[in-house]
């Protein structure tokens, strides 16, 4: 217990709830839900874990001081006072990236992040005679500073890029969606993996390829290439193994369909190499097909996931393309469970169908809609 220490996971507006409920089932002591992320404590082997493992997380980063500060020189004595050698060598590189909200002493989170480097230079100068350098590119250590008026948080990044990069995504689309994003959605959408699965406006496969590691228990980013903390001091290359052999050990079988349609041929061959890149075991199809002139041709239940194109990404009529999406679920996809993610507002009331939940989100930093419509006999329309 007295190894265990603070960290916080960064995730999309909205989702908390499910990442609280992530950290949780992987072990995490004292989670507590912020705006936009969630502390929770653990050890050096789960710091490891739930990097490999959170679905929607964005980044995992350590506090390692907070502190209240009058001014400017007091910022930087304590910002100097922290013993940055247990962290970095005078040889090593490092990188501050800092925000700044309601503070009257910082108007400009760059100045900020330059006092905290200085401090941290002249620190190493006075001590070792010698200073680590600035790396924006690949810096042994990445430093966050966090100033709310006259409080200040130091943390350390241990993730690096964000964890959206899980690694399989090579072929991309000029709007694609992210990968945390997508993972969060299928959690939220409470899946339970003993029904097929449909995208039917798939483009490069980010929600199949997400449904499908989430069906067989395989960790998003177990095949990343890199994480931050792999240049640390403490790294444990060892501890770090036997964390992802329990991790790879948690995988289990999956017997149920995932497919999708696209009618593009340059996606439906983007998304077959990017599914192929992941190698998760697990068959997806992809069809190039019309959504719009498709039909389910059983009576099963099917979960349905759908992120259809709005006006900033196509000149067609977005109004007619919501009504055709709303008709083509009454008509011909009964007993699905469908799940849409929008953010065009406006259409939403075109599609013509009453949503059992309708759920705030953000796609990058468009205000979104997820919205939840059980397509049954006799579904009956609604005016939104």
């Amino acid at each position: 217990m007295s190894d265990n220490f603070k960290m916080i996971a960064k995730t999309f507006y909205g989702f908390e709830e499910i990442l609280s409920e992530e950290l949780l089932k992987l072990g995490a002591q004292k989670i507590i839900k912020g705006n936009r992320n969630v502390s929770f404590y653990g050890d050096k082997g789960f710091m490891y874990k739930s990097n490999i493992s959170l679905r929607t997380a964005l980044k995992i980063i350590k506090p390692v001081k907070e502190f209240k500060f009058k001014d400017i020189d007091d910022y930087y004595k304590k910002i100097y006072d922290i013993k940055w050698e247990d962290y970095l060598d005078s040889s090593s590189s490092f990188l501050i990236n800092s925000v700044v909200f309601n503070s009257k002493i910082f108007n400009n989170s760059k100045f900020t992040s330059l006092k905290a480097k200085d401090a941290i230079v002249d620190r190493f100068r006075n001590k070792f005679n010698n200073r680590p350098s600035i790396n924006s590119f690949n810096p042994e250590l990445k430093i966050e500073i966090h100033v709310n008026g006259n409080f200040c948080t130091i943390s350390l990044d241990s993730s690096g890029e964000s964890l959206h990069k899980r690694g399989y995504k090579k072929y991309n689309s000029a709007a694609p969606l992210n990968e945390v994003l997508a993972a969060g959605i299928i959690l939220m959408s409470a899946w339970d993996k003993k029904s097929d699965l449909l995208d039917p406006m798939c483009g490069t496969g980010t929600f199949l390829i997400e449904a499908a590691m989430i069906a067989r228990n395989i960790a998003p980013n177990f095949n990343r290439l890199a994480f931050a903390f792999e240049k640390w001091k403490d790294w444990d290359n060892e501890l770090f193994e036997t964390i992802e052999e329990s991790v790879k050990g948690k995988e289990i079988e999956f017997d149920h369909k995932l497919y999708g349609f696209d009618v593009s041929s340059a996606m439906v061959k983007k998304a077959e190499k990017n599914i192929e890149i992941s190698d998760l075991g697990v068959d997806i199809e992809i069809v190039k097909k019309d959504f719009l002139n498709s039909i389910k041709t059983d009576n099963d239940k099917l979960h349905i996931l759908i992120n259809p194109p709005y006006d900033r990404r196509i000149s067609a009529d977005v109004n007619k393309l919501y009504k055709n999406i709303g008709d083509t679920l009454k008509n011909n996809y009964l007993y699905s469970d469908v799940w849409l993610i929008t953010a065009n507002l406006e259409a939403i009331k075109s599609i013509g169908l009453k949503s059992s939940k309708k759920i705030k989100l953000f796609n990058a930093n468009l205000e979104s809609r997820l919205l939840n419509y059980n397509i049954y006999p006799g579904s009956k329309k609604n005016k939104n």
